[in-house]
């Protein structure tokens, strides 16, 4: 196990998934580029890690995903049709997604689950506690929630997941912890469970995409067998490092109650595109307006 006082540097951004339910709309492109608003999800993404502190990161690929890489590099045609249009504003925007960090890509291969995608991390990665964040969860830049998790794991050492309180009739959806308090805000994890049914879950208290692990986890995912769905599952090595500090743990978890929005439900990416764009200060208030004309006008017709 590595020392809790390792500064944490370096980022990896799993994003290898074929985004299945958004077809067709992702049959050719990858579903990190759809747009929330006008910028695409994986780049909120981005923005969570550096400005946390973490401008090293690794994605994790696979085939078709080109369009990530391309996103992240300069477009120089782009760029210099902008300049001559004077269009300094968008120009700005399309430069501000190429100086965000250095980025690094590997293929994952075969898509053999979360557990894989991190192990295919381990060269990059190296000996040093890294964090991870799953590009279907968007965390509101006002919640600070990956800055908690490094100061967490800097105070307890060991690898930090983020929980959140979900329904319990939900719990089936997601990995859920069983828990008992250490200090303010941070819980010691004893126990976890991938997608439970909600009378077998430990806790209504549900893994939510970001976590700050110990290098451990590479030894440990490379010994733990395919789990759920036949993939390999973090989950299963989280809960192996629950038992064994000598394995990367303990495991601690922060739980989450700021804005959270999940872009990997449609419904979800929906309601997040209506939030963020109501809070913009360009497109808020003329939307906003909208909106409520529409509720009050519309909505009465509908069902």
């Amino acid at each position: 196990m590595t020392s809790p006082r390792s500064r944490i540097s370096k980022a990896v951004i799993p994003a290898a998934g074929l985004g299945t339910r958004f077809l067709p709309a992702t049959k050719a492109t990858p579903k990190e580029m759809l747009p929330v608003v006008d910028q695409p999800a994986i780049q909120y993404v981005v923005e969570e890690a550096t400005a946390a502190g973490l401008t090293d990161v690794l994605m994790i690929t696979g085939r078709n995903k080109r369009p990530l890489e391309d996103h992240f590099d300069r477009n120089y045609e782009l760029e210099d049709a902008l300049r001559r249009k004077g269009d300094t504003e968008r120009l700005s925007r399309v430069q501000a997604s190429t100086t965000l960090a250095t980025m690094h890509y590997v293929r994952q291969g075969d898509p053999k689950g979360l557990g894989h995608a991190i192990l295919c991390a381990a060269p990059h990665v190296g000996d040093q506690p890294f964090a991870v964040l799953l590009g279907d969860d968007l965390i509101d830049p006002r919640d600070p929630l990956l800055t908690t998790m490094m100061e967490a794991q800097v105070e307890h050492g060991g690898s930090i997941i983020a929980l959140m309180e979900v329904d319990p009739d939900r719990t089936h959806l997601y990995g859920c912890a069983a828990v008992e308090p250490v200090a303010d805000g941070v819980l010691r994890v004893t126990g976890l469970v991938e997608k439970p049914d909600p009378a077998e879950a430990p806790s209504n208290l549900a893994i939510i995409g970001r976590y700050v692990l110990d290098p451990g986890v590479f030894e440990v995912l490379g010994k733990t067998p395919p789990g759920r769905g036949g993939e390999l599952q973090l989950t299963d090595a989280l809960q192996t490092m629950s038992t064994d500090s000598a394995l990367g743990g303990p495991v601690y978890g922060v739980v989450f109650k700021g804005r959270r929005y999940d872009t990997g439900d449609r419904g979800d990416y929906l309601r997040a595109i209506v939030r963020l764009a109501c809070e913009r200060p360009d497109l808020g208030p003329e939307f906003q307006k909208w909106l409520r004309t529409y509720v009050a006008e519309e909505m009465p017709t509908i069902g």
